[in-house]
């Protein structure tokens, strides 16, 4: 049986981790899981899965928490731990065998990086956790010999189609994208994007600002940087094609001119389940693929005017030092910034392309304490830049 510890239970994969989980009681075992605020759900993800500890984000949250644990008997309450600390004692917990890292955004940092020193296999959930510290993680990981493998959708895809060849005789890999909402808008509709269009995925039911983030194209361009770091590739072997109907979930060629494309439904707990039970295949219980009711397969080339985050992710990815950081923190900003309705959707590729130009000649990092605090210099510049209405002077 396979102990497990989750980073981010209450969030959408962490709810979709649970229900693999208890769809193969014999396979898995819960020791223990961080949550942040939604004490309700938490309390009743440890009625169901009885960890021995769960973290919360501060001692509000515990207290609520223990609120909502009244009506459990004694014996099943866990011990519960908070903040920052809390998180890596979840992370590193003695009996966990695999961690799921599934905080969003860089909060995700510092307890991934401590499983992986304390030598526990990762399955990464996290994309902004490789698109700033891919160069920090992987090294970690090879230095304690540790395996990370992908629930993203279309790495998880990669990694699978990597298992038909040898590394050295890949050609490239293909990272597939919807497109999102707006791949068929013109410049003049873009400008008229609102917090609701964006929201509303043709595809997939995510979190806000990763559907934001695949409106604008930028999440498959934080893809090609994890890609990157996971693989080991160079950016020029890393190809992104628009594919609408969102069935293939990414390929592999190889050099003799083989495609291996791994295609399914649209369902998180497919790739969450690979990671899991990896390198074991397990029947599942989601169902298959219906071939009779797919009418076409499309493949277009995304337009890099049309997206230019993709573009800025992709210089990002060639340059690496501090833009990668860079990018990832303005966009975040620039993602909250519209959400709030305080800029428009087309203004944030231009806040993030700022700051890039002014982040291009810092180095890499030696430390994540280092990159943290620069993530949060950005960030904090990012929102001066709207607040002095630098936005209103690009149109």
């Amino acid at each position: 049986m396979k102990t497990l510890s989750i980073l981010g239970s209450t969030g959408s994969i962490g709810r979709s981790c649970l229900d693999v989980v208890e769809d193969f009681p014999q396979e898995f075992r819960v020791v223990a899981l961080a949550a942040g605020s939604n004490t309700r759900l938490l309390a009743d993800q440890i009625r169901r899965f009885r960890p021995q500890t769960v973290s919360v984000s501060n001692l509000a949250a515990s207290e609520a928490l223990e609120f909502h644990l009244q009506q459990l008997p004694a014996s099943h309450w866990p011990r519960v731990v908070t903040g920052l600390d809390g998180l890596i004692q979840i992370a590193t917990h003695p009996e966990t065998d695999l961690v799921v890292s599934a905080i969003v955004g860089v909060h995700g940092l510092l307890p991934t990086f401590a499983a992986i020193e304390a030598r526990k296999t990762i399955a990464l959930a996290n994309k902004e956790i490789m698109v700033v510290a891919g160069d920090l993680v992987t090294s970690a990981a090879q230095r304690s010999q540790v395996p990370i493998l992908p629930v993203d959708s279309e790495h998880n895809a990669i990694h699978q189609c990597l298992r038909a060849g040898k590394r050295e005789e890949v050609s490239q890999v293909i990272l597939t994208a919807s497109g999102g909402p707006f791949r068929s808008y013109s410049r003049a509709m873009l400008e008229k994007v609102t917090p609701e269009m964006a929201l509303n995925h043709p595809t997939w039911q995510m979190g806000n600002r990763i559907t934001v983030d695949s409106a604008t194209m930028m999440n498959k361009g934080f893809e090609v940087l994890e890609a990157k770091w996971l693989f080991d590739l160079p950016v020029d072997q890393i190809t992104v094609l628009i594919h609408p109907q969102s069935t293939v979930h990414s390929m592999v060629e190889y050099r003799d001119g083989s495609v291996i494309a791994q295609m399914g439904i649209t369902d998180m707990r497919h790739p969450i389940q690979y990671a899991l039970t990896y390198p074991e295949r397990v029947a599942t219980q989601l169902p298959s693929l219906d071939f009779r009711a797919l009418r076409n397969l499309e493949f277009m080339q995304p337009d890099f005017e049309q997206f230019p985050c993709l573009e800025l992710a992709y210089q990002a990815a060639r340059n690496l030092g501090a833009e990668p950081c860079a990018l990832n923190a303005a966009d975040e900003v620039a993602v909250q910034h519209f959400l709030s309705g305080n800029i428009p959707f087309v203004a944030i590729p231009k806040i993030v392309r700022k700051m890039l130009d002014s982040h291009s000649s810092r180095s890499n990092f030696s430390t994540v304490s280092d990159l943290l605090q620069y993530d949060k210099s950005v960030r904090e510049e990012a929102k001066r830049l709207i607040e002095q209405d630098y936005i209103s002077s690009c149109f």
